[in-house]
Order: structure tokens, then sequence, then C-alpha cells
């Protein structure tokens, strides 16, 4: 008989998550977990709602209801404070309490100061936390941090696993419903073939977390595949290795073993360096052929001295040869960027969204750099002094936690904001033909823009506005007030110039004037100056206070609740579901709906002096 009999898993959900239905966990980890000791136990549980604030009353209620002796619980840097929420309702309630994952790994001292935390497991889980569940908490177990007469103890350090075929596929069949899907059934899930990374980015935590790479042979890969496979229901699938092409003939044995056994109805995601995208080449064809629709190139900053610093071993040859042979073979290629270096400055920052749209990319998520713990970054930061936050619920991405020799936290919100708008550079607005097409192309990339900026949570509505505004009118300068391009072939002869309106008060706005000349388009932005009236315009007027309020109206528990169900209408078109019809009823949409018309029906009104 095991020492601990009756188990509870959970992954602490992000504090804050980016507005992208991808990001929601799959807790694939402690599905890991889980499978290790399957056999062992008598019983292993999970809470409802694992992915957002319900978790806590569900882990209260659970607690309560079944036998349970230890609560592990799996954490990242952005989830510590939830985690620690977590593991005091879990002490509360009696049990053994285990953590694990990033954070720990990285601070198992910090980690075991609670007191509601008894073992910390530091690194790669499964079998670590499988001889701690037979045999309880002792100097035996490798890979464990516990306290013991008032001093943290260290076992010896537990290895790798190198034959990673060997790992149980994770229990799926443990997660809890998630927004009307079965656990094994979730129509966005991860899989992970390989673990470890060839490299060691300053900023990046994998490598001390699972060291060196290690592929997953072709064949148990794609069993796995096979049970995720449904014919009738096309999934995202995540294949969310740190570098899924390190090995190119492994991946291409996959491909052939997908097509093979007609595995091939997912819409695939993955990420990998450029350079071994551009050593994939002659297997596009094929990985395409089994869905892959999307590729995240970590290409983080056109400066090659930022690059060394960062030990980024990119060749910007190789990112744009990378890109052009996604668009060749109609895969997508998403760069990655982080803004933020010390050593970087507001000109430097300026240049990331031109240089991002040279390089042919037409998606591209700007973050801040963000120190995790555990990394060089981290360290060299530190050292700099320039962690101005260790307010873990911030470490996302997303909100600044830290400056520059030159700029300041607010500083890089407001190239946060800048670097999104001017990638966008109205690009979709110039093949517009209508003044309803203009404004509603207006509206969705503002939308987007606000629900990204609700990530940092210590932006109000009117920060999130002004941080808006202030982008656009740095746009205008930046393009002397005036973007041009050929005409599309989707481009019809406009009788007459469309024009639209971005007002912030009465006395700040931004007028937006789409007309041709010649064969080309021509987008016009005018600033009115501080002080004077707003003419008459003849088209729509965006109240931008009003769309801000609009946007932040709906919790990010709904908005992520839309977006997944998106999702599967994206892969999907033309069925409706059950899902689909529970969002078109939920009252707080339908209130944010009403809320959207008469946004949309309100920048019709003519413009007027009055704010």
């Amino acid at each position: 008989m095991a020492y601990f009999n009756h188990l509870c898993l959970v992954e602490a959900p992000q504090t804050i998550i980016a507005p992208f239905p991808r990001f929601i966990t799959d807790c694939i980890g402690v599905c890991y977990l889980a499978a290790a000791v399957e056999h062992d136990v008598e019983s292993i549980v999970m809470p409802e709602n694992f992915y957002n604030e319900g978790i806590f009353d569900s882990l209260r209620a659970l607690l309560k209801k079944k036998p349970v002796d230890l609560v592990a619980i799996s954490s990242m840097t952005g989830a510590f404070n939830q985690a620690e929420r977590l593991a005091k309702i879990a002490k509360e309630a009696g049990a053994f309490v285990v953590m694990g994952g990033f954070h720990p790994t990285a601070l198992p001292e910090e980690v075991l100061k609670l007191s509601c935390v008894d073992v910390v497991v530091i690194g790669e889980g499964e079998e670590t936390f499988r001889e701690l569940v037979l045999n309880g908490p002792s100097r035996a177990v490798k890979g464990l941090a516990y306290r013991e007469n008032g001093a943290i103890i260290y076992t010896e350090p537990r290895p790798t696993i190198q034959n990673i075929d060997s790992i149980r596929f994770p229990m799926r069949s443990l997660r809890p419903s998630r927004y009307g899907e079965k656990g094994d059934a979730y129509s966005i899930d991860t899989i992970y073939t390989s673990r470890g990374c060839p490299w060691s980015c300053s900023f990046c935590a994998n490598d001390q977390m699972h060291k060196g790479w290690r592929g997953r042979s072709a064949e148990n890969v794609v069993e796995e595949i096979a049970l995720l496979h449904d014919p009738k229901n096309k999934k995202l699938l995540k294949i969310w290795d740190a570098n899924f092409l390190t090995n190119i003939g492994r991946a291409e044995k996959i491909c052939d073993l997908m097509i093979e056994r007609g595995l091939t109805n997912f819409r695939i995601m993955t990420e990998t360096r450029a350079k071994d995208l551009v050593r994939a080449e002659r297997i596009l064809g094929k990985l395409h052929q089994i869905g892959l629709s999307k590729v995240g190139l970590g290409i983080e900053s056109p400066n090659e001295a930022t690059l060394a610093l960062m030990n980024k071993k990119n060749s910007l040859g190789d990112v744009s040869k990378a890109i052009t042979l996604c668009r060749e073979h109609n895969i997508g290629a998403e760069g990655y960027f982080i803004i933020g270096h010390y050593t970087e400055t507001i000109d430097d920052t300026l240049v990331y969204p031109d240089f991002a749209r040279s390089l042919g990319l037409r998606q591209a998520l700007f973050m801040i750099m963000t120190p995790y713990p555990g990394t060089g970054i981290f360290k060299e930061y530190k050292e700099e002094g320039k962690i101005c936050s260790f307010d873990w619920d911030f470490y996302n991405n997303y909100c600044p936690v830290i400056e520059t020799r030159t700029m300041t936290s607010a500083t890089l919100v407001d190239m946060l904001a800048y670097c999104n708008i001017a990638f966008n550079r109205y690009r979709s607005v110039m093949k517009r033909n209508s003044p309803r097409e203009l404004l509603l192309n207006f509206l969705i990339d503002l939308f987007q823009l606000c629900f990204l900026m609700r990530v940092n949570k210590n932006l109000n509505t009117g920060q999130i506005t002004d941080l808006i505004f202030k982008a656009l009118q740095r746009l205008l300068e930046h393009e002397h007030g005036e973007i041009e391009q050929a005409a599309l072939p989707s481009c019809k002869p406009l009788p007459q110039p469309l024009t639209l309106r971005i007002r912030r008060s009465s006395t700040k706005s931004i007028t937006f004037t789409l007309q041709e000349r010649g064969a080309n388009r021509v987008l016009t932005m005018t600033a009115q100056q501080a002080g004077a009236t707003l003419p008459s315009i003849d088209g729509p007027e965006i109240r931008l206070d009003k769309l801000v309020e609009c946007a932040c109206s709906l919790s990010m528990e709904t908005l992520m609740s839309a977006l997944y169900r998106n999702e599967w209408l994206r892969n999907n078109p033309g069925r409706i579901t059950g899902q689909i019809l529970s969002i078109l009823t939920d009252t707080e949409i339908l209130r944010f709906g009403a809320r959207l018309v008469a946004l949309y029906l309100g920048t019709w009104r003519k413009s007027n002096n009055k704010s």
C-alpha cells in the first residue's frame, strides 16, 4: 500500500491570462503526474473550474466531500499567488501539500517559507512524485526539498528522464468538464512530443526544468495523437514543445504515420526556431497536410546586440527565409518579440513593428521582458536593480515588472500599445469599400487592443483610453500623417473618400480619411489641435472612452469562454451546438451585445463640439 492513497491534483491558474484561447490551460502537467501513480493509489481527483477563479470554492468543496490525504499543486510564476491560496485551503482541510512546477523549482526556499507547503518537487516530477506517494518524504527520494528541524533539506538531485517514451500518456480523463466538453475530449488540447531544449536563451526557464532536448519516438507520439483525434470534430492541437523541429527526421516520421493512419483532422500550432524551420523545408508540405496551420517563431528583437545578450542564436536571414517558406506552404507564421531589454531605448523599441512588417509577417505578438526566477535574465535584471515588482501576479509577459536603463515601466506599457498599433498599420482598413466596412474594421482592431491592455490589472479604463490614443498619435507622427499602399484586387473604386474620426475628448481627436491616388489607396491621419473645436465630418465617429468602457464591461472569464467557443466554430464552420447556443443566451454576453449595438449606432451621429 502507498504512503498516500487519496490524491488531489491541481494546476494553479494564472492570475491574469492573455485573451488568446490557446493559452487556456489544458492541465497536461498534473495529468502526467496522475498517470504516473494511477495504479498505485485508491483515488485521484481534480477540482472543477481549474482555469478560473471558481477553482478555490471548488477545491474547498471537493476536500469536504472526498477523502484526500495529499494535494499536489503545480505552479508557473504568474500563478504562484493562486497556488498559495490553494495550498492554504488544502492545509486547512488537513492534507499534506506538495508543490512543483517552474516556480517552485526555481525558488524552493521561498515556497517552503509558507507553512501551508510541506514539500517541493524540483524539476521533472513523474518519478519523484511517484516515489513520494509510495514512500512518503525522506532523504531517499531524489529531487525533493522540505523542512526538517527548522532547516531545509535538499535530497540528491533527480536526473532528467532519458527515455521519455517510458512516461505514461497524461491521464486526460481526470480533467473535469470545460466549457461543456469532457476532460478527455477538449476541442483545444496540448501534446508534448519532446522535453527540454538544445538552446539556453537567457529569458527562458526551460533549461532549468527540463535540461537538454529529448524527443519521444514518432510511434509513441502518434499513439497519443490517435487518442485525441476525432474525425467529426476538428480540434486545435498545440504541439507545445520548446522546439518541435529539433530533429527533422523524427518530425517527418510523425507526419508519415499520421497521414498513413488518417489522423489529420486537426488545426495544429507549434513553436520552433527559424533556422530549424528552414532546415525542415522538404517536409513543410507534409506538416501542412497533417494540419499545421501556424508556427510561432521566437524572433525576439531586430537588434543583433540584444540577441547576443539574450543568448538568442537567431540569424535574421533565417527568420526572413522561414517566413517566406511558411507563406509558400500556406502555413501561418507568427513572430514573437520581446521589448524592454535593459540596454534598449525608446528609439530602439520604435523599430520593432517596422522590422516585424519588413519580414513579411502578418501576425506578431509583442511582449514585455519578464525576468522569470531561475533564468539568466532574472539574475541580470536583479543585479542591475531593474526589477520593479516581485508581485508574481504580474509575471505574464504583458505587465511590466521591470524598467530599462532609459525606460520606466510606464514607458514600456506605452511601447506595448504602440507596437501593436504600428504593426497593424491599418493594412486591413486600406481594402475597405464602404463607411460601414471601415467602421467595423476600426472597431474590431480597437477592441482587440483593449482586451490585450486589460491584461495589466493596474490600468483603469481612463488609462487604457489614454494609452491607445497616445499610440495613435505616435503612429501619426511616425508615418507623417499618411499611409499609402497599392490597392488590392478586392478594392472597388471609391466614389468619394471615406472618413472616420476617433475622439478622445471635445478637443482631442484623429480623423482618418481613406481615398485613392492613382492605383494606390491612401489613409490620411489628421490630429485635431488642442483648444480648437471639432469640425463636423461626413462619416462615423468613435468615442474612444465609450469603446474602452464597453470592452472592459465584459469579464475576462466570459470573454475567454466566448473566445474558446469561437475557436471551435472557426475549426468547425457551419455547425451549431449547445455550446454556441449557451454563449448566445448568456446574460452577460447579451448585456455586452446591447452595449456594443449602442456604441455602433452612436458612431453614426454627426460629430459636434460636446465632449
